[in-house]
């Protein structure tokens, strides 16, 4: 367990994985509920949860800067919250995506491509708990294993949709649009691997 002086920064990056799922959860909402004139009021709801995890990473940031001696590497510290924090801001851009391109239906597979993201920002939160006691725990190579799955299911759904787009669609603003919100949310569960890389860097330096 960590020393209790320590556990400001691991609950911090757990807090922070949580504002990710709950980013995610409110994009699955909209997407399935769609609406397009109510798109603006969710698109602020959720920039408030954005910028929930932003002052959550300028803490550790602060915290970080007065700090004598850290739980793990200052960069690591860093490098984490950075790539936590990452993961709710390519949940925003994507539904900045479908308000900007002016979308009016949604696409079948961008709700299962959501279903992912979703079950990233799971895993992500399990491993920074997990992480937590990184030193004794026995799961976190599960977790990334699955973390890593999670994005390739995101890689291989990306490459479907953005095909059926081109098979199937003859409207080129269509193609643009999607393929550009395709894009992003394939970002997503990128960005949740990159958290997976730099926990995995972490216990490789300190095994």
């Amino acid at each position: 367990m960590a020393k209790k002086q320590d556990s400001f920064y691991f609950d911090n990056f757990i807090a922070c994985a949580e504002d990710s799922c709950r980013a995610a959860e409110m994009l699955k909402e909209t997407l399935e509920g769609f609406q397009p004139d109510s798109l603006q009021g969710r698109l602020d709801r959720l920039h408030e949860i954005e910028h929930s995890a932003d002052m959550k990473k300028h803490e550790v940031l602060d915290r970080l800067a007065k700090e004598f001696i850290p739980p793990i590497e200052r960069e690591d510290i860093v490098s984490l919250s950075q790539n936590i924090d990452n993961i709710t801001d390519k949940v925003e851009d994507v539904m900045l995506r479908v308000y900007m391109n002016n979308v009016r239906e949604i696409e079948p597979g961008a709700l299962k491509m959501t279903d992912v993201v979703i079950r990233c920002c799971q895993a992500v939160r399990e491993l920074l708990v997990e992480f937590k006691d990184f030193k004794r725990s026995k799961n976190l190579k599960g977790l990334i294993i699955r973390i890593n799955d999670l994005e390739e299911e995101s890689d291989k759904l990306f490459i479907q949709n953005v095909r059926n787009l081109y098979t199937e669609s003859g409207d080129p603003i269509r193609i643009i649009a999607w393929r550009d919100i395709f894009i992003y949310l394939e970002r997503c569960a990128d960005a949740c691997e990159h958290v997976a890389d730099v926990v995995e860097s972490v216990i490789m330096k300190n095994s």
